[in-house]
């Protein structure tokens, strides 16, 4: 089975390429320079392209069976992931995942959340074969915020009654099941953790992890947003808070019948906020001590 994964240097696309290896399928990565795939196991094939250009993309689909669709949050995602949709299709591949977000009919108004909308409708009226992943906020975003906390703050608006949160392992796993088994086409899997994560939840956890006092900053939107544009464009900027915002006012909670769901894809409990959070926080403890033991 050949499978092409778009995304494969990401948080999620590289354990995905990871996870279809283990299985044993023959993976091609599609990325934007050669040397960024330096981290993905060296029997992976690796071509370069862009999911902007036709041209490069259908010569990466060409000898595969199957495709991982992950879409970075663009202003062009739609026309990027509807290219390779199309060309999947002309190609004659039998099976795409795509990797969308949890309650995207809810969210309309979010640019991103629109454009995962968007080619969810298109796959299933055109096509090809597919499956849809819905993940929660990713654990993984937060390994980011290493400074913020050493600073004492938590520093993401979630809100104190909780969202839909999941591990990126538990994304790409879900995603390599789906690719690499049966009676998989046509479904939506929600992915989530087995609890709602909250920013006071989150403020506690990593203070009992990192030592010291961690505070949830609240949800001061306009704040947030300043804070984003120092190192995002401001249209990601502006979409980031439209989502927290959103989360905030409309709620984007799962449920016990969605955290049953993805145990039995998976085939045991998703992972929890606080296990990621324990590895890195030790992993940060670990590269410290290597820092000063120099």
């Amino acid at each position: 089975m050949k499978i092409l994964v778009t995304g494969s240097t990401g948080t999620v696309g590289s354990e995905v390429v990871r996870q279809l290896h283990r299985r044993g399928a023959t993976v091609r990565a599609l990325v934007h320079r050669r040397g960024a795939a330096d981290a993905l196991p060296p029997e992976v094939e690796t071509v370069a392209g862009d999911l902007l250009d036709p041209v490069s993309v259908e010569q990466a689909l060409q000898g595969m069976d199957k495709m991982f669709l992950l879409n970075a949050v663009t202003p062009d995602e739609l026309t990027q992931a509807l290219i390779a949709c199309n060309l999947a299709r002309r190609l004659r591949i039998r099976h795409v995942v795509q990797l969308s977000v949890f309650q995207a009919d809810r969210f309309r108004d979010v640019p991103h959340f629109a454009s995962k909308l968007a080619l969810e409708g298109a796959l299933r009226e055109f096509g090809p074969p597919f499956t849809i992943l819905r993940p929660g906020y990713y654990f993984q975003n937060d390994a980011r915020l290493k400074e913020a906390l050493a600073g004492g703050l938590y520093p993401v608006p979630l809100g104190p009654t909780g969202i839909a949160a999941a591990d990126a392992r538990d994304i790409a796993e879900a995603a390599a099941i789906a690719l690499t088994g049966e009676g998989h086409e046509g479904k939506t899997y929600n992915v989530v953790g087995p609890n709602l994560l909250s920013g006071p939840g989150a403020a506690a956890t990593w203070s009992g992890f990192l030592g010291r006092e961690v505070r949830y900053a609240g949800e001061d939107f306009d704040r947030y947003e300043r804070q984003l544009r120092e190192h995002l464009p401001t249209w990601a900027a502006f979409d980031l808070r439209k989502m927290f915002q959103s989360y905030r006012e409309r709620g984007f909670t799962s449920s016990a019948d969605d955290v049953a769901g993805i145990t039995r894809l998976l085939g045991h409990p998703p992972r929890a906020y606080e296990d990621f959070a324990r590895e890195t926080a030790e992993g940060w403890k670990k590269g410290e001590g290597e820092k000063r033991g120099r």
